[in-house]
């Protein structure tokens, strides 16, 4: 470990936004588990919009590309209207 304040300082900034982003794409994550197992159209819209907020935070911060959130959100949003069409 290099003795400059500077690299010490950048360290325990990557550790604590290391530890942020693991929490947030965990958060992701359920969020999209939860679209894909419910069984209504309810829960499923409410956990569609909720999942369409986390993804767009995500893309917002460079959690994950921007095109890859785009993606993401027309597939949940297909299985949503698709499942619960009739």
């Amino acid at each position: 470990m290099d003795r400059h304040a500077s690299t010490i300082k950048r360290h325990r900034q990557s550790l604590k936004r290391n530890a942020r982003n693991r929490g947030m794409r965990a958060r992701l994550r359920s969020s999209i588990k939860t679209v894909r197992l419910a069984e209504a159209k309810g829960p499923a819209e409410a956990a569609l919009k909720e999942a369409i907020s986390l993804l767009d935070k995500g893309a917002g911060t460079s959690l994950l590309h921007k095109n890859k959130a785009a993606r993401l959100k027309s597939r949940l949003a297909h299985l949503v209207a698709t499942r619960f069409a009739s």
